[in-house]
């Protein structure tokens, strides 16, 4: 082979492997988002009914993975009615003016075997902070993706006015996730 061959299979091999991308995911039937709290020193559990994740991951890949998921706020149930209604009102999510909150991440970091650390931003209540979500990888049929998260509440104004006392309801929630996937094809991707 002449060296302008060389030089030119060199560049497109490298070309291909500057243009590799984390693999797209599509949710499957199953997935969950949920979280906890207590009130008044009684725990309880929440989950989000209706959620859009776009996942592309690949471990191999960890600079062009991405999540960007969409969280429908009115759709909080916590098997109990008066809660979730207050959940939904002006005090908590405010769903009414902001029906949505979005984490989008964009930086991940390996931390050994199947665990992950996705570094991105939650935006709630018209409040962007930064929240880890840590999370095990784990391929197969249905590969799993499960993580969880902690963020503080008042950093988004979630329990305002006589809400915002954390003698009764701690600033702390926990936020816990578990995927089901399958290959998919890549949507466009929102800014």
């Amino acid at each position: 082979m002449n060296a302008k061959l060389k030089f030119l299979a060199a560049g497109m091999l490298f070309a291909f492997a500057g243009s590799a991308s984390a693999a797209h995911w599509r949710v499957l039937p199953g997935s969950t988002l949920g979280f906890s709290t207590s009130f008044e020193g009684e725990a309880f559990e929440g989950a989000f009914g209706k959620f859009t994740p776009s996942i592309d991951f690949d471990p191999k890949q960890l600079a062009t993975s991405r999540f960007d998921v969409v969280i429908e706020l009115a759709s909080a149930d916590t098997k109990n009615d008066e809660r979730d209604e207050a959940l939904r009102g002006t005090d908590f999510f405010n769903s009414k003016k902001t029906p949505q909150a979005r984490y989008l991440a964009t930086k991940f970091r390996a931390l050994g075997g199947n665990r992950y650390a996705a570094d991105g931003t939650l935006t709630l209540n018209g409040m962007s902070k930064p929240v880890v979500l840590e999370f095990s990888w784990t391929p197969g049929a249905k590969t799993v993706l499960a993580g969880s998260a902690s963020l503080k509440r008042l950093d988004f104004k979630v329990g305002t006015g006589e809400w915002s006392d954390t003698s009764d309801l701690p600033n702390e929630v926990k936020v816990k996730t578990r995927l089901l996937l399958a290959p998919g094809t890549p949507a466009a991707k929102k800014p």
